[in-house]
């Protein structure tokens, strides 16, 4: 199993868990989470650029994952992933660069999981 498989893999099976807990407040909390990325005024693709350049700000490697992950769906290309990398940076500083080594890492699997399936 890849990174990409085994990230997806782990991150369902655990929310599956956690949800089945039927705690309200989590339920509540996943809910938004979800309707915050979901097509409105700004569209996802944006939204998305947005909550990856915030995760990685934050250094949170599985948010920057799932980012990444939506961003690929939502179309990005390496030229905009690599702005949104470096807004990042910017903003984080050099804290954030492990986790940037991480994301193009990450990123680059995206990339040639697409070439398997051409």
């Amino acid at each position: 199993m890849n990174l990409i498989e085994e990230f997806n893999e782990y991150r369902g099976r655990m929310n599956e868990k956690i949800m089945s807990a039927d705690n309200k407040v989590i339920k509540r909390f996943f809910n938004l989470d979800t309707n915050a990325y979901a097509e409105g005024a700004i569209d996802v693709k944006t939204k998305e650029m947005i909550g990856l350049a915030c995760s990685m700000v934050l250094r949170c490697d599985d948010c920057i994952k799932y980012h990444l992950g939506k961003s690929y769906e939502a179309g990005l290309s390496k030229e905009e992933v690599y702005e949104v990398f470096s807004i990042a940076t910017l903003i984080g500083g050099s804290i954030v660069i492990p986790h940037l080594r991480r994301a193009a890492e990450y990123w680059e699997l995206l990339e040639e999981e697409k070439n398997k399936d051409v």
